[in-house]
């Protein structure tokens, strides 16, 4: 990682006092309890034809890049397409070197139909894809990255606080996207810092019994308001969790390392849980190694599911 300006490491310097500080005596703030968000509905075209409700897949590209499919549905999460040597753009003057290749290169994508994005940040939505992503492809996201997006000509986004929804109809099948709490560091650093947030993607005709149910962590810690995600959204079925122990200027975490993902696993208690946003950057701390050993001292290596960049986990529909 490149060091920025001195005032800006000043900046966060003094932000990461702050939070320090902060962080064992300020409680976290607190869910709405049960309060439902707003729902914003997102009709695509779609033929209506049959389509293959037997199995789903997630193949992973790198980074918090991956490519879900299911009931007709194609969703790209936080697109990241630079390659081995090129850097990415933090804030602040800081830039971090991308260590990895992804799986696909961007003209490889299939045509998708929804960008699930944590947050704006250069290592989830890079120059290339700021450039080269079609204008008109629905992207959901928090309010603030959804200002920047429309700041780039995208005309299809929809920025979401924590519990709001978004409803995907496409011919005839149903996705709902439901933004879930997400805090980007110590509460001093993450002002600093893009909002962030979780999602949970709920595939069917039927919310209360979805045919797939799937949590997306994003960029985020284990912080209090995620104890509401499992009391909300019970049963869940898959969840792609952002490690890495992401390490601002060396020093803060802001984004999981290898403890805190079993402890995430412990709070949202998925039935299987694949890690991801790992190994790709040189701001990336804590390698998968540290999580396996984590999972493994739980007791918990049946419920994890590795996969090598290009790889891809099948699943099927689940019976409630």
């Amino acid at each position: 990682m490149r060091l920025a300006p001195l005032s800006a490491v000043c900046a966060i310097v003094t932000a990461i006092v702050i939070g320090l500080i902060g962080v064992q005596q300020q409680a976290f703030a607190q869910a709405p309890s049960g309060k439902p968000g707003r729902v914003v509905t997102l009709e695509l075209p779609g033929s209506g034809a049959p389509v293959d409700n037997s199995q789903g897949t997630v193949q992973f590209i790198g980074t918090a890049t991956v490519l879900i499919r299911y009931q007709g549905f194609t969703i790209l999460t936080d697109p990241n397409f630079l390659h081995k040597g090129d850097h990415v753009h933090l804030g602040y003057g800081l830039t971090s070197e991308r260590k990895t290749n992804p799986a696909i290169s961007f003209d490889q994508l299939p045509p998708i139909d929804l960008v699930v994005l944590s947050h704006f940040h250069g290592d989830h939505f890079d120059q290339l894809v700021q450039k080269r992503l079609d204008r008109a492809v629905p992207i959901v996201s928090t309010r603030q990255a959804t200002g920047s997006l429309e700041k780039l000509g995208f005309t299809r986004v929809t920025g979401l606080d924590p519990w709001d929804q978004l409803e995907v109809n496409k011919g005839g099948n149903k996705l709902r996207v439901t933004a879930t709490p997400g805090r980007h560091g110590p509460a001093g650093v993450a002002a600093l810092l893009p909002k962030v947030m979780g999602s949970v993607l709920d595939f069917g005709q039927n919310a209360a019994r979805p045919d797939y149910r799937m949590y997306i962590s994003g960029d985020t810690l284990v912080i209090d308001d995620i104890k509401e995600v499992p009391q909300r959204f019970p049963g869940i079925d898959l969840a792609l969790l952002h490690l890495g122990g992401t390490r601002i200027l060396g020093v803060v975490k802001v984004t999981m390392d290898g403890k805190d993902g079993v402890r995430m696993m412990q709070v949202v208690r998925p039935r299987k849980t694949i890690p991801i946003h790992y190994n790709d950057y040189d701001v990336f701390k804590s390698p998968l190694e540290d999580f396996a050993r984590e999972v493994e001292a739980a007791g918990l290596e049946r419920e994890v599911v590795y996969l090598a960049h290009g790889e891809t986990y099948t699943f099927l529909p689940v019976k409630r």
